[in-house]
C-alpha cells in the first residue's frame, strides 16, 4: 500500500475547479514532484494532503488512514514552506528542537537529535546563531531540519528552493535529495522548476488546469512524454513541435509535409499506429536531436540561421523557416553566422509523433 494515496480528489472554489478528480500514489521512500505552470493546481493538491485545504470530493489516505476530516496536526506530516517561518528570537538549535516538545523527550534526547540533524545539513557551526544572522541557504536548511527532526510519516515541500539564487539552489537540490533518500519516507515536492523536479524526484506528476497529465520517472517524462503539453513543458531548450500532414512513404520512412518542405523522418512508416496518409500529426524533436549535414536532402530540415545563442560548450541556433522557428543545439565552434543556411537531420530514435488528439503515438 502506498504511503500517500489520492483517489478522485477534487477541490472547488465556488464554480472554479482548481483540482479535478486526480489519482496519485506516493510510496514510502519515494520523492514525488508535482510540476506544472502557475495555477495548475499543484500547491492546492499539496495543501489538501496537509489538511490546509479541505477536499471537495475524493479520498486522501496517509499510511492507510483516511485523513479527509483530520486537522493538519493529526495527520503526522511535516511541511516546509516557501517562506522559512523561523522563530526570530530562537537560536538555530532552539528552532530545530521546537517541534520535539510535543513529544516531551528528555533534554539528552533533544540534544542528540538536534546534533544529528545539524550534522546532516551542515548546520553545526551556526547552532547558536539567531535566524537574522544566517545566510539564505542556511535559513532554508534550518527550515528543512525543523521538518525532518520529528520523524513524521511523510514530508511536504512547497517550492522549497524558489527564494535561493542559482548557486545555492544547485547546492540545496543535492542536499535535499541526499537527505530524503536516507529518511525512507514518502515526500511530495511542489515546484515550477523542471530542473529541480528532474534532479530531485523519483517520479514526477505533471499537472495542467487541475489535471495530472502524466506520472512517470524523470527519464520517461523526458524521453516518452504522454502528450504535446508534457513534451513542450519538459526540456530546455523547449522541444520543437512541428505540425504537418502525412505523405506517402519514401521507402519505409515516415514522410510529412511540414515547414513548407517534404521531410523524411527516421521512423518506420509502416507502423500501424501512424495516422493515415493525408491526416494531420505533430512531430516532436528536441533541439539536441539533430546533426548538421551538407545538403538539403529529403531527410533534412533546411533553414536560415536567425539568432545564435552561445551556451558554453554548445550553441543554440534559431533557424528561420518561413514563419516558423526551429531550435537546434550543436557543439560550439561550428563557424555559425546569422543569415547562413543550415541543414539539420533528425537523429535515429529521437523523433516523437503525436496524433490529432495531442497524445503520443506508441511507435
Amino acid at each position: 500500500m502506498a504511503e500517500i494515496e489520492l483517489r478522485g480528489v477534487t477541490k472547488r472554489f465556488g464554480k472554479m475547479i482548481a483540482v479535478n478528480a486526480i489519482d496519485l500514489d506516493v510510496e514510502a521512500g519515494e520523492v514525488m514532484c508535482l510540476l506544472g505552470p502557475s495555477g495548475c493546481g499543484k500547491t492546492t493538491t499539496l495543501r489538501m494532503i496537509a489538511g490546509l485545504e479541505w477536499a471537495s470530493t475524493g479520498d486522501i489516505t496517509i499510511a492507510g488512514r483516511r485523513v479527509n476530516e483530520l486537522r493538519p496536526a493529526e495527520r503526522d506530516i511535516a511541511m516546509v514552506f516557501q517562506f522559512y517561518a523561523l522563530y526570530p528570537s530562537l537560536t538555530v538549535a532552539e528552532n530545530l528542537a521546537y517541534p520535539l516538545h510535543v513529544e516531551k523527550p528528555t533534554r539528552e534526547q533533544i540534544e542528540m537529535r538536534v546534533q544529528r540533524i545539524a550534522k546532516l545539513l551542515e548546520l553545526e557551526h551556526v547552532l547558536d546563531r539567531l535566524p537574522g544572522r544566517l545566510a539564505e541557504g542556511e535559513k532554508q536548511r534550518v527550515a528543512v531540519g525543523r521538518a525532518v527532526i520529528r520523524d513524521p510519516t511523510c514530508f511536504l515541500f512547497d517550492e522549497p528552493l524558489s527564494r535561493l539564487d542559482i548557486v545555492l539552489r544547485q547546492e540545496m537540490r543535492g542536499q535535499i535529495k541526499t537527505l530524503l533518500s536516507g529518511l525512507k519516507r514518502a515526500s511530495v515536492i511542489v515546484t515550477h522548476d523542471q530542473i529541480e523536479a528532474l534532479t530531485i524526484g523519483d517520479r514526477i506528476a505533471v499537472m495542467r488546469d487541475g489535471v495530472i497529465e502524466q506520472v512517470a520517472t524523470p527519464h520517461d517524462i523526458f524521453a516518452s512524454p504522454a502528450n504535446i503539453f508534457v513534451a513542450g513543458f519538459i526540456g530546455t531548450p523547449q522541444m520543437n513541435l512541428i505540425e504537418g500532414t502525412r505523405r506517402e512513404n519514401i521507402g519505409a520512412r515516415l514522410t510529412i509535409d511540414a515547414l513548407d518542405q517534404h521531410i523524411g523522418l527516421p521512423i518506420d512508416g509502416t507502423a500501424r499506429a501512424l495516422p493515415a496518409i493525408g491526416e494531420r500529426l505533430t512531430i516532436g524533436i528536441r533541439p539536441r536531436a539533430f546533426e548538421p549535414v551538407n545538403d538539403a536532402g529529403p531527410d533534412a530540415i533546411s533553414g536560415t540561421i536567425d539568432v545564435i545563442e552561445p551556451m558554453g560548450a554548445e550553441t543554440l541556433l534559431h533557424l528561420n523557416i518561413g514563419l516558423h522557428d526551429l531550435r537546434v543545439v550543436l557543439p560550439r565552434g561550428g563557424g555559425f553566422r546569422p543569415g547562413a543556411p543550415l541543414h539539420a537531420r533528425p537523429l535515429e530514435g529521437q523523433v516523437l509523433v503525436f496524433g490529432a488528439d495531442g497524445r503520443r503515438l506508441p511507435l
